[in-house]
């Protein structure tokens, strides 16, 4: 498929310190916050520093486009775009390497999720500490299946463990959007908070852990790690499975209905992406 020209050129990824130990990292890739290629390398970018920075303690990643938080990966974008990306630190291709860096990074993560968390939204938040969900906006799903494909960013090792296994499955094979107060009763989430106390209380607890011992924070999440996040190894067979999907005529005839219909662009698709998944076998 031929790359449209983009018609919104401010698109970034912002990166805020707001103090030395409190940084804030804001999508800001109008219409829809769809992530690709170059949004990798940029993130890729930010989990280096956060790795590196000797005084952050605590990142927020929240979102300047409203009604969506990150939505799903680049299907416009030139597949080559996103194989010539060379592996990162921990030998996993671009996209897995830096959601487990992040997650073992000797600081908070914390995802505000205000509008759709959709494949790559859903799997950054999964891969940070913690998520917190607007309870009137909020939306999250892994909506792959759906489309014939496979989730690639680690949901099948992360989902399992918070919230079992029936409701990890219902989640993934449904492909179907989850609202902030059934993810928060499901383990998705945190806490489901209303709309209008959202940034408030994720500003309020990052101040007080940004506020800590720097160590304690590190050694006590790098503990919990051992006992809650998955091995790097059963990260990986989950983007091969991703990139394999994408090859497939079932999946691209999927993704091309989606397409048709007006996938990629803003409207009621991008708005109601697992009611249009669910269409696609009628």
């Amino acid at each position: 498929m031929n790359r449209p020209e983009r018609a919104f050129p401010r698109q970034e990824i912002r990166l805020e310190r707001r103090l030395p130990t409190y940084w804030r990292v804001t999508f800001d890739l109008p219409p829809v916050n769809i992530f690709g290629p170059r949004e990798t390398l940029r993130l890729g970018e930010i989990i280096t520093a956060i790795e590196q920075d000797e005084q952050v303690k605590v990142v927020v990643f929240d979102s300047a486009v409203d009604g969506f938080f990150i939505t799903h990966y680049d299907f416009l974008a030139p597949l080559e775009e996103s194989a010539n990306i060379p592996p990162g630190p921990t030998g996993l291709q671009a996209l897995p390497d830096m959601l487990v860096r992040l997650s073992k990074a000797p600081v908070v993560s914390i995802a505000s999720i205000r509008g759709r968390a959709t494949g790559v939204g859903s799997e950054l938040a999964l891969a940070s500490d913690m998520r917190f969900a607007s309870r009137e906006k909020a939306i999250l799903s892994q909506w792959e299946v759906g489309a014939g494909l496979v989730p690639g960013g680690g949901p099948m090792a992360r989902l399992p463990r918070l919230m079992g296994r029936g409701r990890a499955l219902e989640v993934l094979l449904s492909a179907d959007d989850i609202n902030g107060d059934l993810a928060e009763r499901y383990g998705y989430v945190n806490r489901s908070i209303p709309d209008a106390e959202l940034d408030g209380f994720v500003d309020a607890l990052a101040m007080r852990i940004a506020s800590f011992d720097k160590q304690a924070i590190a050694d006590t999440k790098q503990l919990v790690d051992v006992a809650s996040l998955p091995r790097d190894s059963e990260i990986k067979p989950e983007w091969d499975a991703f990139i394999a999907a994408l090859g497939r005529p079932a999946s691209q005839k999927r993704i091309k209905a989606l397409m048709d219909r007006g996938f990629h662009r803003a409207g009621d698709v991008e708005n109601r992406l697992g009611f249009y998944v669910g269409q696609l076998g009628s």
